[in-house]
């Protein structure tokens, strides 16, 4: 059984509109917005693997956020150019080249992509995901290269409002 995460970053700062995309920090109600999620993950026993993010600031930091919230080493969390730079189907590369020894993986992504993606599996799909929304779908497969032949579950859809 493979379990796939796909969470989009949390709410950024677009307060210096001069400044680069690649780094824009976390608004403080981002990051309480993800302490939310990072309680219903845990409610949830989620435990990953591996957990990949786009190198964007905002995108690591709710990597690193969420992975000290589950206790998942944060200087494990790998960091992947090809999440930022705004196509689905390299980031579907990346998790089709995943060790099958992975049976968990935490991808944490930006709008469009990470929306296109997860309704590639979703069906209904979602549309936009929103900040810190996350999604869990599982495939009953042991080879990640084999998840396009496996009728995906949704296990869960969460975003931070729908959580106390």
């Amino acid at each position: 059984m493979k379990r796939l995460y796909l969470i989009r970053h949390a709410k950024s700062s677009w307060e210096e509109p001069d400044g680069s995309d690649m780094d824009r920090p976390l608004l403080e109600k981002g990051i309480k917005r993800t302490m939310k999620v990072i309680r219903f993950l845990k409610e949830h026993a989620v435990t990953v693997d591996l957990m990949i993010s786009s190198p964007a600031m905002r995108a690591l930091q709710t990597a690193i956020i969420v992975a000290k919230g589950i206790g998942y080493p944060e200087d494990e969390i790998r960091v992947e150019r090809k999440i930022y730079d705004g196509y689905y189907d390299r980031i579907l590369d990346l998790i089709y080249a995943t060790a099958n020894e992975v049976n968990s993986l935490m991808i944490f992504g930006h709008n469009p992509t990470i929306t296109h993606l997860a309704n590639l599996f979703l069906h209904p799909g979602v549309d936009p995901l929103p900040t810190t929304g996350t999604i869990c779908i599982s495939f009953d497969t042991e080879k990640w290269e084999s998840i396009p032949s496996v009728e995906p579950v949704n296990e869960f859809i969460v975003f931070p409002k729908m959580l106390p």
